[in-house]
């Protein structure tokens, strides 16, 4: 286990509702009601349980709509991470230190690097500077499980289907591809499509695996201090 962000102080309180995608009205600890910006605007199957345990960041900055952002909630005896805006930050932490066997070569790290046949910006490109070859790295949060099966997505992206057809148009003999999805809770140890409330991308995603596009379900234990990288989950 790797410890691979830390939490500034965080707030406690509880969910009262969250509403038009990017808003959630919580109780702090002392009673006050506050609104705090809701990063992830999908359905949050199973994770937005009204009376639940959150915690919440302070950003007092003038320019910012709103102070406060949502960032885990409590359920099922296990922190599960909200702020989907966090899990990029920390991926090009461990891609910074090397902390991605499964990734190796590389020698250079960029992100928000524009590519793809529809205009699409990959989250990090990987190049070997030694031998010129470059790995495209999308990533994908997810908190959806049933038991300890984490699954994505949790309903229809077009937006990741997109990005699976274009993981699969780059692969060539000098350039990989790779797709990470992060599992933004520590009870989780297996990994699959949504396939559900996805067929066509579950579809994509068995086409991309078998050419040769590398999925990397990785696991992180959320808590109040910190996030902790647990490992591969089982694909």
């Amino acid at each position: 286990m790797t410890q691979v962000h830390t939490y500034s102080e965080l707030i406690a309180g509880r969910l009262v509702s969250r509403y038009k995608r990017f808003f959630a009205d919580i109780e702090l600890e002392n009673g006050e009601i506050i609104t705090a910006h809701c990063a992830n605007t999908g359905p949050m199957t199973g994770v937005c349980q009204l009376g639940s345990p959150v915690l919440v960041s302070h950003h007092p900055n003038p320019k910012r709509k709103l102070a406060y952002s949502w960032e885990a909630i409590y359920l099922d005896d296990e922190w599960i991470g909200i702020n989907t805006s966090l899990p990029n930050r920390v991926i090009g932490y461990m891609l910074d230190r090397h902390l991605l066997p499964e990734l190796e070569p590389y020698t250079t790290v960029k992100s928000e690097v524009a590519y793809g046949n529809e205009k699409s910006r990959i989250d990090f490109l990987l190049t070997d500077d030694n031998c010129h070859k470059k790995t495209y790295v999308e990533v994908k949060n997810t908190t959806w499980c049933i038991g300890n099966l984490a699954l994505f997505p949790d309903t229809v992206t077009t937006r990741g289907q997109k990005h699976l057809r274009e993981l699969m148009s780059v692969i060539s003999e000098d350039t990989n591809a790779a797709l990470i999805f992060f599992i933004n809770r520590g009870d989780c140890d297996r990994f699959a499509a949504g396939a559900k409330a996805d067929p066509e991308y579950d579809r994509l995603l068995t086409e991309a695996i078998a050419r040769g596009v590398k999925v990397l379900p990785c696991r992180f234990k959320i808590e109040p201090t910190k996030i902790t990288y647990l490992g591969l989950a089982n694909l």
